[in-house]
């Protein structure tokens, strides 16, 4: 066995540091992403990060143990957002990296200060630290910090599961700081991914991470499958004919050679049991949009969450890809328009809202019932209370 490989830090001066998507992300709600580090010392085996466009590596065993440190990166997102529209931003790595250089921190003051509402993702208790921090963006604006877990210590295969994420805590304290941030007004929740076939697919391992999501404060979970693609590929699929090899035969098959998720039916029936052992729990198996203080299209958004989630829906019961085009093509237009649907609905009326790009009569009546009843909403918020 090789011995450990002393960790690395690569402190530099990156050109850029925010991504700016053209829409939100579906999943996360994230319109910016800006992170501090390449690398990662908890060095999870099935990490997605390991694939090139994440980890530009000559040697992807180099991935936990050189770590590059964007130090100007606080500099940058302050000049990056300054000119941008507020929206939500993913930021933050709390790998131990964090506890030295602060990059994280310094970030999320960038983000208090021009009041964007922030996303994080993360698998360490270290964000407790930044608590201070984190209540104050969430007054300002909005904050949502997930947790990734994929087990339990009380898990089927917890053991194996715990090798695979290597240096990254333990579930329990991953769900011991989400109760204190949900204790503390911030809105939190699971994301369940990757999970792991055979492994994190059992009734009993999902049925473990929903309860426990509930019983710490989490709002809602998030699952997926195992995506592999490159390099990462390649080296999770030897990790596992060396440490796993009875798994290898049916991850080859779920996997073959140009597949980046799972081919078959294995997913699905994995989704539908997350959302089935969800609703038991009371939890929805999809995150909610962020209501941004300010925010003059919340309506608009709140259309396209609405869009977006009966997409998954259809996905999960495997509707043909035809028929759910254009749920996509009206929630991109709608994401897209300028102008508050409801504005245009009070001017226009139900013709108005037909004449946006791809949303045709069926889904403006869609709009126009989510308009009126955000109407009586309002009415009701604006009548005076009875001397």
């Amino acid at each position: 066995m090789n011995p450990p490989r002393k960790t690395a830090f690569v402190p530099y001066n990156t050109r850029t540091i925010l991504n700016k998507h053209k829409r939100a992300d579906t999943w996360f709600w994230t319109r910016y992403t800006a992170y501090p580090y390449i690398g990662c010392q908890h060095g999870c085996h099935f990490c997605y990060c390991r694939e090139e466009k994440y980890a530009p590596y000559e040697n992807i065993n180099d991935f936990p143990t050189i770590i590059k440190v964007k130090q100007n990166a606080p500099a940058l997102l302050q000049k990056a957002l300054s000119k941008l529209p507020r929206d939500v931003v993913a930021v933050g790595d709390y790998q131990p990296a964090e506890k030295k250089f602060e990059v994280s921190r310094r970030m999320l003051e960038v983000c208090l200060e021009l009041q964007f509402p922030v996303f994080i993702l993360e698998r360490s208790p270290l964000v407790l630290r930044d608590l201070d921090l984190l209540k104050e963006i969430n007054k300002a604006a909005h904050v949502s910090v997930l947790f990734s877990i994929i087990h339990t210590s009380a898990s089927p295969h917890a053991e194996r599961i715990s090798r695979m994420e290597r240096l990254a805590p333990s579930p329990e304290k991953r769900f011991a700081a989400m109760r204190q941030l949900a204790d503390n007004g911030i809105q939190c929740g699971v994301s369940f991914m990757p999970i792991l076939p055979d492994l994190c697919d059992t009734h009993e391992n999902i049925e473990l991470v929903i309860q426990h999501t509930r019983d710490n404060g989490g709002q809602f979970v998030l699952a997926a499958p195992l995506t592999m693609a490159d390099q990462q590929k390649e080296y999770f699929m030897r990790y596992l004919q060396e440490n796993e090899p009875g798994l290898t035969p049916n991850y080859r098959a779920l996997y073959p050679a140009k597949s980046y998720g799972p081919v078959g039916n294995s997913w699905i029936k994995t989704g539908r049991l997350v959302r089935e052992l969800s609703q038991q729990y009371g939890l929805p198996d999809r995150m909610p949009r962020p209501i941004i203080p300010g925010e003059k299209r919340a309506l608009n958004k709140k259309a396209v969450e609405h869009l977006s989630n009966q997409l998954y829906t259809m996905e999960l019961d495997q509707v043909p890809d035809q028929r759910m085009w254009p749920y996509r093509k009206a929630a991109w237009s709608i994401e897209d328009t300028r102008q508050d649907i409801s504005l245009i609905y009070r001017q226009m009326g139900l013709k108005g809202l037909e004449s946006i790009r791809n949303v045709g009569p069926k889904f403006a009546r869609m709009l126009e019932s989510l308009i009126r009843d955000n109407m009586e909403i309002d009415d009701h918020l604006q009548e005076k209370p009875t001397q």
